[in-house]
C-alpha cells in the first residue's frame, strides 16, 4: 500500500517499454514481417538505453 504511489525509476519505464515492443514485434511476426524487424529493432535500442542506465548506477 505504501508503495502504491511510488514513482517509477527510468530504468524500470524502459523495462516495461521492452517487454511491451517484444510483445508487438512477436504479434506482428506472423502478419507483417517488416513491422516486427522495426519493433525488435526498437527494443535493441532501449535495451541498450538501460544498459547505459545500469553501467552508469555502477560507476556512482
Amino acid at each position: 500500500m505504501f508503495g502504491l504511489f511510488k514513482k517509477k525509476s527510468e530504468k524500470e519505464k524502459l523495462q516495461k517499454l521492452y517487454a511491451k515492443l517484444l510483445a508487438d514485434a512477436h504479434k506482428l511476426s506472423t502478419s507483417n514481417r517488416k513491422l516486427s524487424d522495426d519493433k525488435v529493432y526498437e527494443a535493441e535500442q532501449v535495451m541498450k538505453r538501460i544498459e547505459a542506465i545500469e553501467k552508469q548506477s555502477q560507476n556512482d
